[in-house]
């Protein structure tokens, strides 16, 4: 797809879902960007450490008179939706809300962008892929195994099939990082927290992923941004590894014991939703266009330890 910058002045730039993971680490890099006129909304009260004031706004993005009142309010140049049901068993459990939430608000949201001409970025996932032939290129072929995948399959097509004027898919896959208040954690920290706690843990040794440092994820989704980047782009993290080797690299990287960890099989957990066995991404793309550059995973590790020093 092509890319046409847009004029760096004042941009207004939307944030849905900024009490969330990423959104707090888009909003960390972007508080204070000169060029940017930030945006950030999400249910309830601003939960980042140091808030936002009148720049966050409480919206309940699945009510469409609540997503059109902000857009008037703010005609943003840039919308980036972070917010989703991303729980995937959650999801496959309760399908209406899964619905609600991924599908119905993202309809709200690309009607509202088409009519103040946004460029609109959607955020998706590995999720998509039935994890038979990974790691997986932007144009593959989507075959999602579970209700989560399948919605943010159907967002995709929502946002393509808009007719909006600039329109952009983030795909990524295992988030990790730390942030203020956040309604779920993550991999990472639940596996360095049993861990510490020498408890015995099960973890699954036949799935594989690329798991992405949430700083990263977000300067890509910046870039794109900046940069009137369209079309679909892959943004993970660049080091591929099974769950169980995730969770005994982070047991080394902080210098814990591994010997609780116990290797299971997928099936054996009897979870409602049916996860990919092997996702991963081929980079390429996003590394051509945007520059994108995301860290190792040791290296996105010491990231996290060091905000965890700074803010025991």
């Amino acid at each position: 797809m092509s890319m046409s910058p847009i004029s760096l002045a004042d941009m207004r730039i939307l944030i849905t879902g900024s009490n969330g993971l990423l959104g707090q680490k888009l909003i960390s890099a972007l508080r204070n960007d000169p060029e940017v006129e930030l945006t950030a909304t999400s249910r309830g009260t601003d939960r980042t450490a140091d808030t936002l004031g009148p720049r966050y706004r409480s919206v309940d993005i699945s009510r469409q008179e609540e997503v059109d009142a902000v857009f008037d309010a703010v005609c943003p140049e840039v919308v980036i939706h972070s917010a989703a049901m991303t729980n995937v068993d959650a999801c496959e459990l309760d399908p209406v809300a899964c619905k609600l939430q991924n599908i119905t608000a993202t309809e709200y949201l690309v009607k509202a962008a088409k009519r103040h001409g946004s460029h609109f970025i959607f955020l998706s996932t590995d999720f998509i892929f039935d994890g038979e032939n990974g790691p997986y290129r932007e144009e593959d072929e989507a075959r999602p195994l579970s209700i989560y995948g399948q919605s943010k399959l159907d967002g995709e097509a929502l946002v393509k099939n808009a007719g909006l004027k600039k329109w952009a898919v983030a795909r990524t896959i295992i988030l990790y990082g730390i942030a203020e208040g956040l309604s779920r954690s993550n991999v990472v920290l639940w596996a360095k927290g049993a861990l510490e706690k020498g408890s015995a843990i099960n973890v699954v040794d036949d799935q594989w992923r690329m798991p992405t440092l949430a700083e990263d994820l977000a300067v890509g989704c910046i870039r794109i941004a900046k940069q009137g980047a369209e079309g679909i782009y892959h943004l993970s993290g660049p080091d591929g590894m099974s769950i169980l080797e995730l969770v005994e690299r982070t047991g080394k990287f902080f210098g814990l014991g591994t010997s609780s960890v116990n290797p299971i099989k997928s099936d054996s957990l009897g979870q409602p939703a049916k996860r990919p066995p092997v996702t991963g991404f081929i980079l390429d793309k996003a590394r051509r266009e945007l520059g994108y550059a995301p860290r190792g995973f040791e290296a996105g590790l010491a990231v996290l330890r060091d905000q965890l020093e700074q803010n025991p």
